[in-house]
């Protein structure tokens, strides 16, 4: 049966994040108290009043196919919250809403790539991005970040990338970061929309951790660099993080028209359109903010800097403190090259964690990133420290 399996979809590997998050699960079904920091999402419910919205279109019947694009109020409310936020402006006609932001991006790659595109994704990465450029037919180039550089890359390494690729189409930047909380500042972003121009690349800016940041820094899109870079951007974002909204499906994409139409037309013919009612939840969320996402962030920040003490206290760890999501990534490489228990790389280290000790945290090649493992804190400070105890207890049992 394997031959009838397209090559794309051969080429395409199971999500690490997802599952280990399933394993997780199959073993608190079966009675074993795992405490889970691979999750990737908020551990607070959707605020009231976006609940109410979308209960309320239900009650209204707005429950039928929408425009592909989505509805007027939103991308209105998109457009009013882009400019409030981001200073960035942009017309009705140059937003798609999609299912999620991770349908978004890979919209927007499916408009941008033609096969053999290079696509250049900073590691460490979001898992997703290297399958959905495949799946657009586009190769993946990595440019390695490291902690030296609070896991960011320079314009001088994309410079030199650049360069030497052959049929460079598309920079995909994150920020603030997915897995290791990087933000990048103003005046790095102008350096590498500088280089990008220099090349005539795109830029596809996931921007979906926007309002989950710290330590007083500010978040800036590339777009809002010059005129030339929001013309080459499509900015990324939705709901899902900053208002809880994970199961809700909504992100957006913003960007110039010609290229938003397209992703339109192909998203007409895929998903069709975004729920109907996530849709006027969605609305709420971005024009009737109550202070939800300003109470997330002081409980994110407390466990935060909870979380990155504590490891830094633990014998040959080291973890940089993140200025934005909920994600940290530790530096394990010593326990992964001084065990004795057979363990080569972080996948088999991860797991024995999980079946030792009991607590789930997620490789760091998922993310092109070995011998480090992400560490999500939206999780209670009561699982964080026992969590954390355990962790501590599976390193030990490591060495022994």
């Amino acid at each position: 049966m394997s031959d009838i399996i397209s090559n794309r979809a051969k080429a395409i590997k199971p999500s690490p994040t997802l599952a280990m998050h399933a394993k997780a699960r199959e073993m608190t079904v079966k009675g074993i108290d795992v405490i889970n920091f691979g999750v990737g999402e908020p551990d607070f419910n959707t605020p009231e009043y976006i609940k109410k919205a979308g209960i309320q279109a239900i009650d209204d019947n707005f429950t039928k196919y929408t425009a592909a694009a989505g509805i007027p109020e939103l991308r209105n409310a998109i457009v009013t919250k882009l400019k409030n936020d981001n200073d960035l402006n942009y017309s009705p006609g140059e937003i798609l809403v999609s299912p999620g932001a991770k349908a978004a991006i890979a919209t927007v790659l499916m408009t941008l790539c033609n096969p053999g595109d290079e696509v250049i994704i900073p590691a460490p990465y979001w898992v997703s991005y290297p399958s959905q450029v495949v799946m657009a037919g586009g190769i993946p180039v990595y440019l390695p970040a490291d902690e030296s550089n609070a896991f960011k890359i320079t314009a001088d390494q994309l410079n030199q990338t650049l360069s030497r690729l052959n049929q460079g189409k598309v920079l995909i930047l994150n920020s603030p970061n997915n897995p290791t909380g990087a933000v990048y500042t103003k005046s790095e972003l102008a350096a590498i929309a500088d280089i990008c121009i220099k090349h005539n690349i795109l830029i596809i800016s996931d921007e979906i951790y926007e309002k989950l940041i710290y330590d007083g820094e500010k978040h800036y899109s590339i777009a809002q660099i010059s005129d030339a870079a929001k013309q080459r951007t499509i900015v990324i974002n939705g709901v899902s993080k900053a208002f809880a909204m994970t199961g809700w499906r909504m992100g957006y994409a913003a960007g110039p028209i010609d290229i938003i139409k397209a992703a339109t037309r192909l998203q007409g013919h895929t998903v069709s359109c975004v729920t109907s009612f996530t849709q006027m939840a969605s609305v709420a969320a971005l024009t009737r903010e109550n202070g939800s996402i300003e109470k997330m962030c002081r409980d994110f920040d407390e466990r935060r800097k909870f979380l990155v003490e504590e490891l830094n206290k633990i014998p040959h760890v080291s973890c940089t403190l993140p200025k934005g999501a909920f994600y940290t990534m530790a530096n394990v490489g010593y326990y992964i090259q001084n065990n004795t228990k057979g363990i080569v790389n972080t996948g088999d280290f991860c797991i024995y964690l999980l079946e030792k000790v009991h607590i789930a945290v997620v490789t760091g090649s998922a993310f092109g990133m070995e011998n480090y493992v992400r560490f999500s804190y939206a999780n209670s400070m009561q699982n964080l420290r026992e969590g954390l105890k355990r962790f501590r207890n599976g390193l030990e049992s490591l060495i022994i």
